[in-house]
């Protein structure tokens, strides 16, 4: 398909958000499960609801393009999410594996944001400014899923992921 105009691309873009947010439905239960951590099960649950919304927002505007959201495969979010798994096949201790669950999600966060970011500027252009609305609510609801989880990591789960070991050797090197 040639894409003539940036009305099209537009589309093809929020389709291929609109697969992506559906892929992130079906992979968050499994996160949930395989986080060891009580503040990052509940981040994933609270990530899981967002991107419910998420997807509604979506549909909302393809109901106003008299447009179907389906057609397309987020190829990005695919490969994200396939190592995602890739990760729960590893033989890792329960604090490293959350470690690496939050990498895995910041990978999702900011592919998401970035997608976001770019069909809003379309949406704005296209002169779309209920959408732009829309889809710049999402991409704010996104960051500050990226600070939490920032925060989360931070403040918490990659210290337990160091091991006591680990741990007293970044002591000595401060």
């Amino acid at each position: 398909m040639k894409l003539a105009t940036l009305r099209e691309l537009y589309v093809t873009e929020l389709r291929d958000l609109y697969s992506a947010e559906n892929q992130i439905l079906r992979a968050l239960p499994k996160m949930v499960k395989a986080a060891s951590s009580e503040e990052l099960k509940n981040a994933f649950t609270e990530h899981l609801a967002q991107t419910k919304t998420h997807v509604n927002r979506l549909a909302q505007i393809f109901d106003k393009l008299d447009t179907n959201p389906k057609g397309k495969k987020c190829r990005g979010m695919e490969g994200l999410i396939e190592e995602g798994k890739e990760l729960l096949e590893e033989n890792a201790e329960q604090e490293v594996l959350d470690a690496g669950l939050i990498s895995a999600a910041q990978k999702v966060e900011h592919y998401e944001m970035a997608a976001y970011g770019c069909v809003r500027t379309y949406a704005k252009l296209l002169g779309d400014d209920e959408a732009a609305e829309l889809l710049q609510e999402t991409l704010n609801e996104e960051g500050e899923t990226d600070k939490k989880r920032t925060g989360l990591a931070e403040g918490s789960i990659n210290l337990k992921a160091t091991g006591p070991r680990e741990h007293a050797r970044t002591s000595l090197t401060r």
